[in-house]
Parts: C-alpha cells; sequence; structure tokens
C-alpha cells in the first residue's frame, strides 16, 4: 500500500525540522508530503520551502490564516486544501500534526494494519507525552484514532466527507465512519511522540468551555459529559468548564449535528452499560 501525508501548519519553526528528519528515515517513504502553512509569522515557511527543495515527495502551500491560532475549523480548511493538490490519492492518506516525532518503521506498521484488515478505516497509532520529565501514554479508547497522526483508508475518507469545519471534527468523521460499516482502531502498540499537549497554544478555561460546546453540537449525553470532565480534572481542574460549556450551547438553542445516525450511534456508544469498558480502555486496564 501507498500513503500521503497532509501537515497544516501554523508558527512550527521549531516542530517542523524535527517532523522532516523522522519522515526522512521512513522505511517506506510516502508519495507526497504537503505543508499546508495556515499564516505562519515565523520562519517555519522558509523551513517547509527548503525542504521541498531538497526532496521531490515534498510540496507546499501557502493559505491565509486566522489572527490568532485556533484548531478545528482552520485545521480542517489546511487539510482539505492539501487533500486536493494529491493526485492521484494512494490508499492511505495522514493528517500529521507538525509537533510529533515516530520511529523509523512507524508508517510501514501502520500500513501493515489497514493491509491485514480490509474494514479499518480510520487509525492512529498510541501518543505519548511529556509529563515530569519521563514520557507516558495517553491513553484513549479502543476505536478512537488520535488526531495527531491520523490516517485514513481512501474509501472511508470519502465516506465521511465533508469534513465538519469546528471543533469536534475528528470526533464526527469516527462516527460518520462507523455507520458506514468502516472500524476506527487505536494501535497501542505503535507510539509517537507528541511534544505539545493538546490545547497548548489556548488558555485552559475557554479551551474547556468550547470542548463543551463541541459536545452539545455533537449531541454528547450529558450524563457523560459529566463524567469525562470529572475524569479530565484529575490531572486539569479547568476541564470542569466544559460542563458549563454545555449548559451555555443548551440556553442559546445552538444547532447540533444535522445527521441523526450519528448522533444516536454516539448516544448509544455513552450509554451507562458501556460506562465501565470505556473507562477500563482510558485508563489502559484492558
Amino acid at each position: 500500500m501507498r500513503y500521503a501525508l497532509v501537515t497544516p501548519t501554523r508558527d512550527e519553526e521549531t516542530d517542523l525540522p524535527r517532523l522532516a528528519e523522522s519522515l526522512t528515515a521512513q522505511t517506506v517513504l510516502p508519495d507526497v508530503w504537503v505543508i499546508v502553512d495556515n499564516g505562519s509569522t515565523d520562519r517555519t515557511v522558509e523551513i517547509a520551502r527548503r525542504l521541498e527543495s531538497s526532496a521531490g515527495w515534498v510540496r507546499v502551500l501557502e493559505m491565509a490564516g486566522e489572527v490568532a491560532p485556533q484548531r478545528g475549523a482552520p485545521v480542517v480548511r489546511a487539510f482539505m486544501a492539501g487533500l486536493q493538490v494529491i493526485d492521484p490519492l494512494p490508499e492511505v492518506i495522514v493528517k500529521l500534526d507538525a509537533d510529533v516525532s515516530m520511529e523509523p518503521d512507524h508508517f510501514e506498521r501502520l500500513l501493515r494494519a489497514f493491509e491485514f484488515d480490509p474494514t479499518l478505516g480510520i487509525a492512529s497509532g498510541a501518543c505519548w507525552e511529556l509529563e515530569d520529565g519521563t514520557w507516558r501514554p495517553r491513553r484513549v479508547t479502543r476505536d478512537h484514532a488520535r488526531g495527531a497522526v491520523r490516517a485514513y483508508r481512501r474509501e472511508c475518507l470519502a465516506d465521511v466527507m465533508p469534513l465538519v469545519e469546528r471543533v469536534g471534527w475528528d470526533g464526527i468523521d469516527e462516527l460518520k465512519a462507523k455507520t458506514r460499516g468502516w472500524h476506527v482502531r487505536h494501535l497501542d502498540d505503535l507510539p509517537f511522540w507528541h511534544y505539545r499537549p493538546t490545547g497548548g497554544r489556548e488558555r485552559q478555561v475557554p479551551m474547556w468551555i468550547s470542548q463543551g460546546e463541541m459536545a452539545h453540537y455533537m449531541g454528547y449525553r450529558p450524563s457523560y459529559l459529566i463524567v469525562r470532565s470529572a475524569y479530565r480534572a484529575l490531572r486539569d481542574p479547568a476541564a470542569l468548564a466544559a460542563t458549563a460549556g454545555y449548559a451555555r450551547a443548551v440556553l442559546r438553542r445552538s444547532p447540533r449535528y444535522d445527521d441523526a445516525e450519528v448522533r444516536d450511534l454516539l448516544r448509544e456508544e455513552q450509554s451507562l452499560r458501556k460506562l465501565p469498558q470505556r473507562i477500563r480502555e482510558a485508563l489502559g486496564r484492558t
């Protein structure tokens, strides 16, 4: 199988060279690596252009960015722009963040997972982050793929398009894939190193409020949101603000995602009878 990479970037002059070193060392190189800059004010574009001139499989696009870095919509738009210049699309397409690195056989092993399971639609490796000087895994449930190194089978990507341009897009696409018969997997034995924690560029309380608004948009069960917020608050007390964001969205009668099948599947996955298993998976105990 063959694969392509799309990396949305903004002010990644420190991270981009490290990622490039990881990719150059891969045992299976991509057909193309598209770096889509989204309004950098540092040397990111200069570094990307230098990579483009030195490797025939690197391409660089530049887009107008937001005034301040944002998650959600700008990332999705950059990813979509990168897809448009890949012709033809290979069997696997990876949305790849700039602030990661991985072992030289990472993508070879990732492709092997897709070859082994023809129903695998979206997959990622396991995210490790630095905590108190030690690299530790960030556990998630088995059927959730991390956004930082997120791989799609070409046919599955077509099935989940268009991606939602807002925070939560990488939860909705998984649910959409499942309703169309695809499997989503988190590969615990395939690590990658993430150098900037999720939301690391944002103030924590506003970030968690936006998470609560995202939960309302997706159709979360309120009981599940409360349990999730309490669990996240063990590491970050600001996570409790997610309940405030959810309540605000309810009071404003904010719109919800318009695919009832996706919302129903989410609520089924968040049912109380499934909660113990999901907690064990998130804790790495299964």
